[in-house]
């Protein structure tokens, strides 16, 4: 009878060890990114940021010795600053999206030399038309600074230590309002006109080297391609965006009456509406359509217009009131928005570490408040002391300081990481383009008050002014709507 039980058998001594088993090679995927070294990243979005605004401001201290060089006219001479806007408004918004497929080193790089290469050609242009062609580019490529180094900071930094960053960023806007017409002002009397245009190429250029090696990439796991960019529908936003612009810069030169005007504004609408209707059809939108219609992010974005509609807009009626009512010469108007400069860079990182600590909701509302208060001085004190509308301007300094940096913490916070660039983008074109729109409806609305001579709308207002107090208070409606959007930011980032 046999044994039920299995047999064994035991390993002969000549058959040697067993095999040991079989391991599969792992699959090669995308290698870890370095640590950020925030200290030297923030170094670089400072410098680079406050060059692409020293880039704008400049020109208005030049364009004098601009037209008297090139003999041009007073309309092609007025395109020396349009066609920096108008190229910085449409390629803000498409910047991000790019950056989400392609990584944030090749595209904020790109830009920078793009940027590079504009400057030194409105600096050697031997005539208006290479010039504009220069300042084009000068506008393509300052578009990517605040843009992509909005999208560094946000994915450098963790939430709750992202306001710091984007407070270093405001202090570059701040810094380079408040050092571009002096120091071009001292440059082109000591070398010419052409040298600040040269010169900010040079303080770029180290830039192009140092930028790829540390700011974050943040490319996806598959290699960028263009087939992953919604070409068509980053044409329709763009040519929204900058035909919307152009028609309201057209409006304030000539009134929203002319065909160019209230056309652009149309094809502008029409643009804007077969945008959102295309990217709900297509697989791969240019913009995501949830995040037109995500909450937080929609309600930031819809503040940030209003904010910057009602900062600029006052920034542009200052100067003009105190040189037409006041009388001051162009030395003493810079004197009298001086300190509203000053205040954004000192105190832009402060407020972007306290939305860190309090949240957006009560820094932006503080700003929205103090914004409001400020322009309701402005429109009470209108052709009154130059010396009090510089203090005020200060005020307005501060408030510019406690919106954007905690403002565009919220952006971050509201997007998710894989469309940070886009949805940063966007935020930073609604806000530039808040800032034209109000910059052109201030100026159809001072050009009527003007020509209608009736009193001031403002009972506390007496005395010359009165179209400049009105413009304000226009201003001051704006920011009381923004300031009850205030309430709908979140508590912490």
């Amino acid at each position: 009878m046999s044994d039920p039980r299995p047999s064994t058998v035991e390993p002969r001594p000549e058959d040697g060890p067993p095999p040991e088993p079989v391991i599969p090679e792992p699959t090669p995927g995308p290698a870890p990114e370095p640590p950020v070294r925030v200290g030297l990243l923030l170094g670089v979005l400072l410098v680079a940021v406050a060059t692409a605004v020293l880039a704008n401001s400049m020109v208005l201290v030049l364009v004098p010795e601009i037209g008297r060089d090139y003999a041009a006219s007073p309309g092609g001479l007025a395109w020396v600053v349009t066609a920096f806007s108008l190229s910085f408004a449409v390629a803000t918004p498409l910047y991000g999206r790019i950056a989400d497929v392609f990584g944030v080193r090749r595209v904020f790089a790109a830009g920078l030399a793009i940027f590079i290469v504009g400057s030194v050609l409105a600096g050697l242009a031997p005539g208006i038309g290479l010039h504009l062609v220069g300042r084009v580019l000068q506008g393509l490529g300052s578009a990517a600074v605040p843009a992509l180094g909005s999208v560094a900071v946000a994915r450098s930094l963790p939430p709750g230590r992202r306001g710091f960053g984007f407070g270093i960023v405001g202090t570059g806007v701040g810094a380079g309002q408040a050092l571009g017409p002096p120091l071009a002002g001292f440059v082109a009397e000591a070398a010419g006109w052409r040298w600040p245009f040269l010169g900010a190429a040079l303080l770029v250029a180290p830039l192009l080297v140092i930028a790829p090696r540390v700011l974050p990439d943040g490319r996806p796991d598959t290699p960028g391609s263009w087939r992953q960019v919604d070409l068509v529908g980053g044409v329709l936003l763009g040519g929204a965006v900058g035909l919307g612009l152009f028609g309201l810069t057209r409006a304030q030169q000539v009134g929203l009456g002319a065909s160019t005007s209230w056309g652009a504004i149309v094809a502008a609408a029409v643009l804007a509406v077969g945008f959102t209707l295309w990217i709900r059809r297509t697989p791969q939108p240019f913009v995501p359509p949830a995040l037109l219609t995500h909450g937080p992010f929609v309600t930031a974005v819809g503040i940030g217009f209003l904010a910057m509609f009602g900062y600029l807009g006052t920034i542009l009626l200052v100067p003009l009131l105190v040189a037409t009512v006041n009388r001051l010469g162009v030395g003493q108007v810079g004197l009298v928005l001086l300190p509203g400069a000053v205040a954004v860079a000192l105190l832009s990182s402060l407020a972007g570490r306290l939305s860190d600590r309090f949240g957006p909701r009560t820094l932006v509302g503080l700003g929205l408040t103090l914004l409001l208060l400020a322009v309701a001085t402005l429109s009470s004190a209108a052709g009154g002391s130059a010396v009090l509308l510089s203090a005020v301007t200060f005020l307005v300094g501060v408030a510019l300081a406690t919106i954007t940096s905690p403002l565009i913490n919220a952006v971050a916070a509201a997007v998710p990481d894989e469309h940070a660039g886009v949805g940063i983008g966007l935020y930073q074109g609604a806000f530039f383009l808040g800032g034209g729109t109000g910059a052109a409806v201030l100026g159809t609305v001072l050009a009527a008050r003007t020509t209608g001579g009736a009193g001031s709308w403002n009972p506390l207002h007496d005395g010359a002014g009165a179209p400049f107090s009105d413009a304000l208070l226009v201003v001051a409606g704006v920011l009381v709507v923004a300031i009850a959007l205030s309430r709908r930011l979140p508590h912490r980032t």
